[in-house]
């Protein structure tokens, strides 16, 4: 009976959330078995230019550490936003999503060239919440019990956790830069440009 609600649990998740957010899990449980190493997926320009390894261009957003409380942290937090997202202002609208998707992944790639980080996954999900945020401003929070607050300044009350787990800022950061980019070009420029749409989704998707 678990079994079967569960299943129908993961089958009514939305399509683009249900393929990452297991992709993410499978390849945590992978590395935890050590039928891969971190050493095989994490983001290294030479080995992608030189030695033609592209697949870490995809798994650099896939490994969120080993299973304990930080990949637990952000899953929650990747699967919440990423569903709401593409149940909320994406609804009916998978291919913007996974454009989104692409411009994000794309965005931070270019940046990481210029910034040594292994890992991009964590800043692929701030930036899930942070356009989430932006597009639910009236939304009031609640952290832990703790912090009341507007959904706008959730992102930044993430950054301000994760350093005090002693995490780098730069991931965080990244993903509210990125996340900012895309939500400026997508619902505040059309806004002020009479619709100027820069961000199209092409017809293959």
């Amino acid at each position: 009976m678990a079994y079967h609600t569960l299943r129908h649990e993961y089958m009514q998740m939305p399509p683009v959330t249900r393929a990452y957010t297991t992709a993410c899990v499978i390849t945590t449980v992978a590395v935890q078995l050590d039928v891969v190493s971190p050493f095989q997926l994490y983001f290294n320009p030479l080995l992608i230019l030189k030695q033609f390894q592209v697949w870490r261009l995809i798994t650099t957003f896939l490994f969120f550490g080993n299973i304990g409380f930080n990949f637990l942290f952000n899953m929650i937090f990747t699967y919440r936003y990423c569903r709401m997202l593409e149940e909320g202002s994406f609804r009916s609208r998978t291919a913007d999503f996974v454009m989104m998707f692409f411009f994000g992944a794309s965005l931070m790639i270019i940046w990481a060239f210029f910034i040594n980080l292994l890992f991009l996954g964590q800043a692929l999900t701030i930036m899930l919440v942070y356009i989430w945020s932006r597009r639910n401003p009236y939304i009031r929070m609640n952290f832990f019990g703790v912090l009341n607050f507007q959904a706008p300044y959730l992102p930044w009350v993430l950054l301000g956790f994760s350093i005090l787990l002693g995490n780098t800022p730069w991931v965080d950061l990244m993903g509210i830069a990125v996340g900012h980019c895309y939500y400026y070009l997508e619902d505040v420029l059309p806004q002020h440009r009479a619709n100027l749409k820069i961000l199209k989704t092409p017809l293959f998707l």
